[in-house]
């Protein structure tokens, strides 16, 4: 098999349904994209905020073996980086002789930067954006602006305000035409493409990190103006109460009930927008690869770090609320030279950890260590691989408000274990929308003990620690002794 060159752009909380073959929001190129390649559906994210999903993207393990849990520039992390003895792909593809380049959003790790993982960074790596809004603010004279609580409590609120007396008003969405300078780093990467000497006997690998559609939608007008005439409809779950689901499932969703019917209903269509914005951007990318000449053997991406609920049970953003919304994200390849039959679409469990491997068995190189994610090269080539996942997992200890939650999907059930109150149960074919919480029902006992059986076997399979039995903490209906029963 020929070494392809490897162009990666990752959109950052995008949601699935955006994206082909679902098709939700404007993306031409998107589209065109997808009808010349291979269409992943089915694909999640293992935590639902950037730096985990971004660990287990560059690394091919979840975050019980790279270490990464929360945003790792925030006071109180449970970590700044990456465990010891960790390698991204970016090691083993620079050890073998590929030329690296890094443009954009990085948020790996707050002790190294992208160049000492074998990349040439650009002056826009990380961006003043992502800088300012995720520092740790250990500095609390920074917070003395927010101290007129009377002012921000008192003034009228004004059309897509939250109003945070001591945090600050949050605006979910408006005009910026240059929103994150995401459209800066783009240019660099173009600028990139079309300086390098063709030909140069090296393989390359590209990424170039976005970071939209990320709240606060606030996108360029000319693609608003694109969905001025579209009708917005609210999510089929919108009205429910969450009274079934945890209860700071319903304390997220009191901040966004500030927000009138149809301000959630124009937060989507600029939701929608900042993904055309995206679409526009990427094709940028796809026009100077097809003007590079390389285009030919150069395996592309387009993939985003994780969801949003994008008003789904009254949520924006995403957060500890196990909805398929934060954690399922689209997945797109093209590669002429090495996708048999473009154009299809496999509905199989991918996860963000599936891309380290395939990288690395397209290279020829063998990892060191065994990794959690399946190369994806069996469908590319359109065959049935030897054995795949039946079942999809997710970790989280918590957005920064901590409490432990791991989830277990099948594509009939899903089953959230949330440590820090009761549990969810959702029969997918029937629910999809997630809205009747059968985890309390008896009459579903023996698919929650399946269901535990399966999260504590991939617990066992990947070092997960969340196992506690003191009687206080050891919570879950099953413990981790089932996946050692006979019993049925």
């Amino acid at each position: 098999m020929t070494v392809p060159n490897i162009l990666i752009f990752m959109a950052d909380q995008q949601r699935w349904d955006t994206a082909p073959p679902f098709s939700r929001a404007k993306m031409p190129n998107l589209e065109r994209f997808a009808q010349e390649g291979l269409t992943f559906s089915d694909t999640y994210c293992p935590s639902p905020h950037c730096c985990p999903s971004r660990a287990t993207f560059f690394t091919g393990l979840y975050p019980t073996e790279h270490g990464v849990w929360n945003n790792v520039q925030v006071a109180n992390a449970l970590s700044r980086g990456l465990n010891p003895d960790t390698k991204l792909f970016s090691d083993h593809l620079q050890e073998n002789g590929y030329e690296l380049y890094f443009s954009g959003k990085w948020h790996v790790s707050a002790v190294e930067t992208p160049a000492d993982r074998g990349w040439q960074v650009q002056k826009n790596y990380e961006g003043t954006v992502t800088e300012d809004d995720c520092r740790d603010f250990r500095q609390w004279r920074e917070w003395q602006q927010y101290r007129s609580l009377s002012s921000n409590d008192g003034e009228p609120r004004r059309r897509y305000e939250i109003k945070r007396p001591g945090y600050g008003t949050f605006t979910i969405c408006g005009i910026d035409e240059s929103p994150f300078r995401d459209r800066q780093t783009v240019d660099e990467a173009v600028e990139w493409i079309r300086n390098r000497p063709a030909g140069q006997g090296a393989p390359w690998c590209q990424y170039v990190g976005t970071l939209g559609p990320h709240d606060p939608y606030k996108v360029p007008q000319q693609f608003l103006d694109m969905y001025a005439d579209v009708p917005i409809e609210l999510p089929p779950n919108f009205t429910e109460t969450m009274e079934d689901k945890p209860a700071l499932y319903r304390r997220t969703r009191s901040r966004f009930d500030q927000l009138t019917e149809d301000e959630h209903r124009e937060a989507i269509r600029h939701y929608l927008a900042f993904c055309s914005y995206q679409d526009a951007l990427f094709g940028r990318i796809l026009d100077a690869l097809d003007e590079s000449g390389e285009a030919e053997n150069t395996l592309v991406l387009f993939v985003s770090d994780h969801g949003d609920y994008m008003a789904e049970h009254g949520l924006w953003a995403k957060g500890l609320p196990c909805f398929q919304s934060a954690y399922r994200v689209p997945a797109i390849m093209r590669w002429p030279k090495g996708i048999n039959n473009p154009g299809r679409v496999a509905d199989a469990f991918v996860s963000l950890a599936d891309f380290a491997p395939t990288f690395l068995e397209l290279a020829g190189i063998q990892p060191e260590r065994a990794l959690t994610g399946q190369s994806l090269v069996p469908f590319m080539e359109d065959r049935a691989p030897a054995s795949w996942r039946d079942t999809i997992f997710t970790q989280s200890n918590g957005n920064e408000l901590y409490g432990i939650q791991r989830s277990a999907a099948t594509k009939e059930w899903k089953y959230v274990y949330n440590g820090f109150d009761f549990d969810e149960l959702y029969h997918l074919p029937t629910d999809p929308h997630e809205t009747k919480n059968l985890a309390g029902d008896v009459q579903y006992d023996a698919v929650v003990k399946d269901m535990c059986r399966r999260m504590w076997q991939f617990a066992y399979d990947h070092n997960d620690s969340c196992v506690n039995p003191y009687i206080t903490v050891g919570l879950a209906p099953y413990g981790p002794g089932v996946i050692f029963s006979d019993e049925e």
